[in-house]
Protein backbone atom coordinates (compact mmCIF):
# COMPACT_ATOMS: atom_id res chain seq x y z
CA UNK A 1 0.00 0.00 0.00
CA UNK A 2 1.52 3.77 -0.79
CA UNK A 3 0.64 6.35 1.53
CA UNK A 4 -1.86 7.78 -0.30
CA UNK A 5 -3.69 4.87 -0.80
CA UNK A 6 -3.08 4.96 3.05
CA UNK A 7 -4.94 8.41 3.00
CA UNK A 8 -7.55 7.59 0.88
CA UNK A 9 -8.28 4.50 3.05
CA UNK A 10 -8.74 7.08 6.57
CA UNK A 11 -10.83 9.67 4.02
CA UNK A 12 -13.02 6.86 3.04
CA UNK A 13 -13.69 5.13 6.53
CA UNK A 14 -14.35 8.89 7.64
CA UNK A 15 -16.75 9.95 5.23
CA UNK A 16 -18.75 6.44 5.41
CA UNK A 17 -19.00 6.71 9.63
CA UNK A 18 -20.29 10.25 8.78
CA UNK A 19 -17.26 11.88 11.07
CA UNK A 20 -16.66 15.37 10.22
CA UNK A 21 -13.18 16.15 8.82
CA UNK A 22 -11.36 18.43 6.60
CA UNK A 23 -8.20 17.98 4.68
CA UNK A 24 -5.51 20.48 4.69
CA UNK A 25 -2.22 21.16 3.28
CA UNK A 26 -0.29 19.46 0.11
CA UNK A 27 -3.13 17.06 -0.39
CA UNK A 28 -5.92 19.26 0.26
CA UNK A 29 -4.07 21.51 -2.24
CA UNK A 30 -3.94 18.33 -5.17
CA UNK A 31 -7.67 19.18 -7.03
CA UNK A 32 -6.50 23.04 -7.05
CA UNK A 33 -3.18 22.85 -8.69
CA UNK A 34 -0.29 21.73 -6.31
CA UNK A 35 1.73 18.71 -8.13
CA UNK A 36 4.24 17.29 -6.19
CA UNK A 37 4.55 13.93 -6.55
CA UNK A 38 5.19 13.15 -1.99
CA UNK A 39 2.11 14.21 -0.23
CA UNK A 40 1.81 14.45 3.35
CA UNK A 41 -1.41 14.51 5.13
CA UNK A 42 -3.25 16.79 7.39
CA UNK A 43 -6.78 15.83 8.86
CA UNK A 44 -8.84 18.73 10.68
CA UNK A 45 -11.27 16.50 12.56
CA UNK A 46 -14.04 17.08 14.59
CA UNK A 47 -14.83 13.75 16.07
CA UNK A 48 -17.77 12.77 18.58
CA UNK A 49 -18.04 10.68 21.43
CA UNK A 50 -19.67 7.44 19.43
CA UNK A 51 -16.64 7.70 16.49
CA UNK A 52 -13.74 6.56 18.39
CA UNK A 53 -14.64 2.59 18.65
CA UNK A 54 -16.34 2.40 14.96
CA UNK A 55 -13.09 3.87 13.01
CA UNK A 56 -10.54 2.22 15.39
CA UNK A 57 -12.72 -0.93 13.99
CA UNK A 58 -11.90 0.21 10.40
CA UNK A 59 -8.21 -0.54 11.31
CA UNK A 60 -7.76 -3.39 13.53
CA UNK A 61 -4.65 -4.47 15.03
CA UNK A 62 -2.28 -6.50 14.49
CA UNK A 63 -1.79 -4.38 11.08
CA UNK A 64 -3.34 -0.85 12.04
CA UNK A 65 -2.70 1.28 15.01
CA UNK A 66 -6.05 3.02 15.98
CA UNK A 67 -6.63 3.44 19.59
CA UNK A 68 -10.04 4.40 20.36
CA UNK A 69 -9.16 5.64 23.77
CA UNK A 70 -6.13 7.49 22.04
CA UNK A 71 -8.66 9.09 19.59
CA UNK A 72 -10.93 9.95 22.77
CA UNK A 73 -8.10 11.17 25.30
CA UNK A 74 -6.18 13.43 22.24
CA UNK A 75 -9.67 15.10 20.80
CA UNK A 76 -10.58 15.71 24.88
CA UNK A 77 -7.06 17.35 24.73
CA UNK A 78 -6.73 19.08 21.49
CA UNK A 79 -3.92 16.90 20.79
CA UNK A 80 -2.89 15.90 17.24
CA UNK A 81 -3.05 11.68 16.61
CA UNK A 82 -1.92 9.62 14.04
CA UNK A 83 -3.59 6.53 12.61
CA UNK A 84 -0.59 4.28 11.71
CA UNK A 85 -0.29 1.55 8.96
CA UNK A 86 2.46 -0.31 10.95
CA UNK A 87 2.99 -2.71 8.04
CA UNK A 88 4.12 -0.48 5.80
CA UNK A 89 5.20 2.32 8.00
CA UNK A 90 3.02 4.97 7.20
CA UNK A 91 0.85 7.59 9.43
CA UNK A 92 -1.40 9.99 8.70
CA UNK A 93 -1.58 12.98 11.34
CA UNK A 94 -4.92 13.51 12.63
CA UNK A 95 -5.61 17.40 14.38
CA UNK A 96 -8.33 18.17 16.77
CA UNK A 97 -10.17 20.92 15.73
CA UNK A 98 -10.45 21.87 18.80
CA UNK A 99 -6.65 22.63 19.01
CA UNK A 100 -7.01 25.17 15.86
CA UNK A 101 -10.08 27.19 16.86
CA UNK A 102 -8.92 29.61 14.43
CA UNK A 103 -9.42 27.34 11.37
CA UNK A 104 -13.63 26.71 12.48
CA UNK A 105 -14.16 29.81 9.84
CA UNK A 106 -12.40 27.03 7.06
CA UNK A 107 -14.24 24.32 8.46
CA UNK A 108 -17.19 25.96 8.15
CA UNK A 109 -16.73 26.68 4.73
CA UNK A 110 -15.01 23.24 3.35
CA UNK A 111 -16.44 22.29 0.39
CA UNK A 112 -15.86 18.73 -1.54
CA UNK A 113 -13.92 18.08 -4.12
CA UNK A 114 -12.89 15.22 -6.64
CA UNK A 115 -9.72 13.66 -6.78
CA UNK A 116 -8.37 10.12 -7.79
CA UNK A 117 -6.01 7.37 -6.12
CA UNK A 118 -3.49 5.31 -6.98
CA UNK A 119 -5.21 3.12 -9.21
CA UNK A 120 -7.20 5.57 -11.08
CA UNK A 121 -10.45 5.56 -9.29
CA UNK A 122 -12.02 8.54 -8.34
CA UNK A 123 -13.39 9.95 -4.96
CA UNK A 124 -14.88 12.79 -3.08
CA UNK A 125 -13.86 14.70 -0.06
CA UNK A 126 -14.20 17.41 2.15
CA UNK A 127 -11.46 19.85 1.87
CA UNK A 128 -10.31 23.43 2.77
CA UNK A 129 -11.29 26.09 0.30
CA UNK A 130 -7.91 27.44 -1.71
CA UNK A 131 -7.60 30.32 0.42
CA UNK A 132 -7.67 28.52 2.86
CA UNK A 133 -4.82 25.89 2.30
CA UNK A 134 -2.79 28.55 1.13
CA UNK A 135 -3.85 30.97 4.40
CA UNK A 136 -2.51 27.71 6.23
CA UNK A 137 0.64 26.86 4.52
CA UNK A 138 2.16 30.83 4.79
CA UNK A 139 1.42 29.90 8.67
CA UNK A 140 3.25 26.96 8.17
CA UNK A 141 6.23 28.56 6.19
CA UNK A 142 6.40 31.20 9.18
CA UNK A 143 6.47 28.28 11.98
CA UNK A 144 9.45 26.36 9.72
CA UNK A 145 10.44 27.87 6.83
CA UNK A 146 10.36 25.18 4.44
CA UNK A 147 10.65 25.94 0.67
CA UNK A 148 7.89 23.53 -0.37
CA UNK A 149 5.45 25.84 1.28
CA UNK A 150 6.34 28.78 -1.23
CA UNK A 151 6.57 25.93 -4.43
CA UNK A 152 3.02 24.86 -3.49
CA UNK A 153 0.99 28.46 -3.31
CA UNK A 154 3.18 28.80 -6.82
CA UNK A 155 1.51 26.40 -7.94
CA UNK A 156 -1.93 27.27 -6.66
CA UNK A 157 -1.55 30.71 -7.90
CA UNK A 158 -0.60 29.50 -11.94
CA UNK A 159 -3.75 27.17 -11.61
CA UNK A 160 -6.03 29.70 -10.48
CA UNK A 161 -4.80 32.59 -12.42
CA UNK A 162 -4.72 30.44 -15.52
CA UNK A 163 -8.37 29.78 -15.47
CA UNK A 164 -8.34 26.10 -14.68
CA UNK A 165 -9.82 26.48 -11.07
CA UNK A 166 -13.50 26.93 -10.45
CA UNK A 167 -12.72 27.81 -7.55
CA UNK A 168 -11.35 31.69 -7.18
CA UNK A 169 -8.43 32.29 -4.99
CA UNK A 170 -9.67 35.23 -2.84
CA UNK A 171 -6.16 37.37 -3.01
CA UNK A 172 -7.32 39.86 -0.65
CA UNK A 173 -8.42 37.74 1.93
CA UNK A 174 -4.79 36.06 1.50
CA UNK A 175 -2.92 39.25 1.52
CA UNK A 176 -4.44 40.50 4.81
CA UNK A 177 -3.60 37.22 6.79
CA UNK A 178 -0.23 37.72 5.64
CA UNK A 179 0.36 40.87 6.81
CA UNK A 180 -1.70 39.70 10.28
CA UNK A 181 1.15 36.83 10.09
CA UNK A 182 4.53 38.78 10.01
CA UNK A 183 6.48 41.35 7.48
CA UNK A 184 8.37 38.44 6.36
CA UNK A 185 5.42 36.28 5.55
CA UNK A 186 3.74 39.29 3.69
CA UNK A 187 7.18 39.73 1.55
CA UNK A 188 7.04 35.88 0.41
CA UNK A 189 3.33 36.00 -0.55
CA UNK A 190 4.01 38.54 -2.73
CA UNK A 191 7.09 37.75 -3.97
CA UNK A 192 5.41 34.17 -5.19
CA UNK A 193 2.15 36.18 -6.57
CA UNK A 194 4.03 38.45 -8.49
CA UNK A 195 6.30 35.68 -10.05
CA UNK A 196 3.23 33.34 -10.39
CA UNK A 197 2.07 36.13 -12.17
CA UNK A 198 4.70 36.83 -14.62
CA UNK A 199 4.52 33.32 -15.58
CA UNK A 200 1.04 33.01 -16.64
CA UNK A 201 1.18 36.33 -18.64
CA UNK A 202 3.84 34.94 -20.26
CA UNK A 203 2.29 31.78 -21.84
CA UNK A 204 -0.85 34.19 -22.60
CA UNK A 205 2.15 36.01 -24.72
Amino acid sequence: MTAISFYVQIVKALDEIDAPYMIVGAFGGYPFGITRVTFDIDILVDLREKDFEILSQRFPLPRYYADPEMMKNSIQMGIMFNLIDTNEGIKADLVPLKREPEYQIAFDRRIRREFVDPSGNSFSAWVAQPSDIIIGKLNAWNEGRSDKHPKDIYAMIVFDLSGASDLAIDYALVTKEASQIGKDTLEMWNQVFAKAKEEVEKHRK
